[in-house]
């Protein structure tokens, strides 16, 4: 019952599985079924409480940064300063809402799990056949399956004809699970579970009965919705980098601030000709509010999730779609891809590869290779190029229809396009020679058969696994002689499927024998046959897969392979595609679950494949490789790969995945293409370096403006801004040009550095060297221009060193669009957007110039345009400085 879950039903006889679940053949009563439903619960996916809208919007507002920003603005209110704060507050709301957005689209992947329930379940309730809500299904119920049907719940099969079940969503396989009825010997995996099945999983032939084991957050479906729901999200290591450097910027700069005003304070009553100290206190205290403004770059979230933007609308051309901004960046520093196989490294479609007929001198496979229509009148002849593709038309009961649609098992279809391929059109052979007769495949026998009549000769076709058909032929078909089968021509038969299954090709026999006149074919008669041949067939790699593994791999990204599928096959795949090596290892979930977590964390970067794995499997995998503190991605497409995709620093679904998957995800690929994931990267590599760019700028104009001032402090100088100086400079400099060095293109060499550490943050690799000499050029043009100004006056010093600041940073868009390359070597109009950006700036500089403007930003009449040449020049000078530095220090990548 759902209470026992823990109980592995699968290593039980079904008598036993009926026992423990108290039911018996006639199935439970209506009043038992509803006293179970009472106890268990429905049989649905419970949902976690999500936090209301309203507790999500707030949470934007802890950031440290943010809060030092609502304080200085609701001391500007009180000052008086109305304008500047309702601007502060504007930019906080939108970005508020952007994140209250982005939060609620993602707690949408446990309501798309939810939509996976099944309407309706054909169950036994006191010997009678009835249909209910699959929500009414109860642990102990009696179900009927059929070909078409959704598995409404889990349970252990105890009638099963020639069932086959498809449960890639929970698996990860491509091929439908045959399934049984006998008893398992030994624990294993869900996908080795013949005699259960699973709910949401979908019948594709045959028929069945079963005994509902588990309900609704019980089943397997349930457990992926719970880790799901529980999985934690982790942070991107941009939002790290930016939380943890919002912190050490808010202290510093109140700390700068506090420094200042008691210093102005203490300064302003020692000296005696201070005037009325109230209106000193309140002077001084507006200014460092000032500072404060000025030096916190409060549009740095509006500018990161602009530039994260921009990066997404460049993916989305490239065949990737970002859900949640944060991934355009983090895709910049992923160090391990964890890809599925089936459908994301292959074509989730089988495909016969080879076919192989016995010559009777050597043996040896063939290309499949389009041919033109055969003349029904010719086949008859029974020669083993006829019988071969007449065996794979006949002896299938799959389909494609006029429009192309694909019906039936993935490897009768394959055998369908095999046929029609090699001019034998299956329809017309179906018409031509019609179905007498059939024995179904059955997973015990592992064979199937047809009768027909061909050349006016009743046969019996055979198609089945090649170790039974070989062991049951007595002769083989060599061109258009029968041969005896001999033991050197069974071991040739023998080499050649073990050389198919050495290199993961799933591989089918074909045989025939005639049949006596009225014969009715059964079991007891599949023996005896006429050996044909053999058709080997695979899911096949994509063809741009493997330049897409060489270029991860150059780009010193390691892709690892997890899928649901045979270690053998997952293997051969890795090692044709280039993804796995000599040295490398492979593991089955299984044997995974028998290491320990020290002995994974040692082998962990040998281990290339993963085959056979569970939902629990892939997040320890992706947990593995976040302790080893490397940033990895996940694939996916499946619901069973939700939880995985969640807890992975990346999860990318696939394009044609299920919707669980999807809403679970950062990114989805549209074109599922392993290839389209290497072009994000380098989008992403891009962005966090256009992102650095732009705090670069932002952070070096304050450092500046804040040197300068502390050195007036100390120089017992007046102040060189006023507070509304040093508010426009930051409205004016603190937008329009970061975000322009966020429009940056890629620079030369991107995929060719290794990922960048988890732990290097936004000022890491030489960000913090390249604010820091940036900023002491700045400011030392600012102190230069107050300097020659003050000779004059005070005021026209205040307004050399504002127009100075204000030129200098403008001017540095330039040096900050590369920390190595010169503007020449870019090319000043590589980057239109940085242009029009200095251009705007300079426009809103001239109108503070206007006559009657300029009282209020304290420019007097008396400066004039040579005061103005001084300030371009000494602002020119700065940039020269910041290149001349830019050559010394990265001299090597200028040869």
């Amino acid at each position: 019952m759902q209470g026992k879950n823990e109980i592995k039903h699968y290593m039980m006889d079904s008598d036993q599985v009926l026992a423990d679940l108290e039911v018996g053949h006639n199935g439970l009563s209506q009043v038992e079924a509803g006293a179970r439903l009472d106890k268990y619960g429905k049989n649905e996916l419970k949902e976690k409480e999500s936090d209301p809208t309203w507790k999500i919007f707030l949470e934007s507002f802890k950031d440290p940064m943010v809060i030092v920003l609502i304080g200085a603005a609701l001391i500007q209110i009180v000052t008086g300063s109305m304008m500047e704060s309702l601007i502060i507050f504007l930019v906080l709301i939108l970005n508020a809402i952007l994140g209250t957005v982005q939060t609620k689209k993602a707690e949408s992947s446990i309501n798309s799990l939810k939509q996976l329930s099944v309407p309706s379940a054909k169950v036994v309730r006191n010997g009678e056949k009835i249909t209910i809500s699959s929500k009414e299904v109860a642990p102990g119920d009696i179900v009927l399956l059929e070909a078409g049907d959704y598995v409404p719940a889990d349970g252990r099969l105890l009638e099963a004809e020639s069932l086959k079940i498809v449960e890639g969503m929970l698996t990860g396989e491509s091929e439908p699970a045959n399934k049984s009825v006998d008893r398992i010997e030994e624990d294993c995996s869900v996908g080795d579970r013949v005699n259960m099945v699973y709910s949401t999983s979908m019948v594709v032939n045959g028929r069945a009965r079963f005994v509902c084991t588990s309900t609704g957050m019980d089943t397997e479906i349930g457990k992926i919705a719970d880790m799901l729901d529980n999985t934690e999200v982790k942070q991107t290591p941009l939002q790290s980098n930016i939380e943890k450097f919002s912190k050490k910027l808010g202290i510093a700069i109140l700390s700068i601030c506090i420094f200042i005003f008691v210093l102005q304070v203490m300064r302003a009553m020692t000296h005696p000709n201070s005037g009325d100290i109230k209106m000193v206190i309140l002077n001084s205290f507006i200014f460092a509010v000032a500072i404060a403004v000025a030096a916190i770059p409060e549009a740095l979230s509006s500018i990161v999730t602009i530039v994260l933007s921009v990066g997404t609308n460049t993916m989305s051309k490239k065949n990737s779609i970002i859900r949640k901004l944060p991934a355009v960046e983090t895709l910049g520093s992923t160090s391990v891809i964890c890809t599925d196989k089936t459908g994301t490294l292959t074509m989730n479609k089988m495909t016969a590869l080879e076919y192989y007929k016995f010559d009777g001198q050597d043996s040896g496979s063939l290309e499949v290779v389009e041919e033109p229509l055969k003349d029904l009148a010719d086949i008859g002849s029974f020669n083993t190029e006829d019988m071969i593709n007449t065996a794979a038309a006949l002896c299938n009961d799959s389909v494609i229809s006029e429009d192309g649609k694909e019906i039936g098992d993935p490897t009768e279809v394959a055998l369908t396009v095999f046929a029609d391929k090699k001019g034998y059109i299956t329809k017309r052979m179906r018409d031509t020679y019609p179905r007498l007769q059939e024995i179904p495949f059955d997973s015990d026998r592992k064979l199937m058969s047809t009768a027909h009549n061909i050349g006016g000769r009743d046969i019996m076709i055979t198609k089945g696994a090649p170790d039974i058909l070989i062991s049951r032929s007595i002769k083989v078909l060599s061109g258009d002689r029968i041969l005896d089968m001999t033991d050197d021509i069974r071991e040739k038969i023998k080499e050649q499927n073990e050389t198919y299954s050495k290199n993961a090709l799933r591989v089918l026999a074909f045989g025939y024998r005639d049949l006596e006149s009225g014969e009715v074919i059964d079991v007891e008669g599949e023996d005896n046959f006429v050996f044909i041949g053999m058709i080997a067939m695979i899911d096949p790699p994509r063809a741009e897969v493997i330049d897409a593994v060489a270029k991860a791999k150059g780009a010193g990204i390691k892709p690892i392979m997890i899928t649901g599928d045979h270690k053998t096959t997952a293997v051969a795949i890795g090692k044709s595609i280039g993804l796995f090596e000599e040295g490398d290892l492979s593991y089955t979930g299984q044997e995974l679950d028998n290491l320990s977590d020290q002995e994974l964390d040692q082998q962990l970067e040998k281990i290339s494949v993963y085959a056979r794995v569970s939902p629990q499997n892939k997040i320890r995998i992706v947990g593995a490789w976040q302790k080893k503190n490397k940033v990895t991605a996940m694939t996916g497409d499946g619901v069973n790969d939700a939880p995985a995709l969640k807890s992975a620093d990346i999860g990318i679904a696939m394009g044609s995945g299920t919707e669980v998957a999807k809403d679970a995800s950062d990114m989805v690929l549209v074109d599922d293409n392993f290839a389209s994931i290497i072009d994000a990267v380098e989008v992403g590599r891009t962005v966090f370096s256009n992102i650095k760019k732009s705090i670069t700028y932002l952070f070096s104009g304050n450092l500046g403006a804040i040197i300068s001032i502390l050195f007036a402090v100390f120089a017992d100088w007046s102040n060189p801004y006023t507070a509304l100086q040093l508010i426009f400079i930051n409205m004016v400099n603190d937008s329009l040009p970061a975000i322009a060095l966020g429009m940056e293109n890629p620079e030369e060499g991107t995929m060719s550095l290794a990922p960048r550490s988890k732990d290097e943050g936004l000022l890491g690799g030489g960000t913090w060297q390249a604010i820091l000499s940036r900023g002491i050029f700045v400011g030392l043009a600012a102190i230069i221009a107050q300097y020659i100004g003050m000779k004059q006056a005070p005021e026209v010093g205040v307004a050399l060193a504002f127009t100075t600041l204000l030129l200098s940073r403008t001017f540095q868009t330039f040096a900050c669009r590369s920390d190595y390359q010169n503007p020449f070597k870019l090319g000043f109009f590589s980057n239109k957007y940085v242009i029009l950006a200095v251009l705007i700036c300079l426009g809103l500089f001239g109108v503070v110039m206007l006559p009657f403007i300029r009282p209020i930003f304290a420019i007097p009449a008396a400066y004039s345009l040579k005061d103005f040449a001084i300030s371009v020049g000494l602002a020119i000078g700065s940039i020269i400085c910041m290149e001349i530095t830019k050559a010394i220090i990265h001299k090597r990548k200028f040869k």
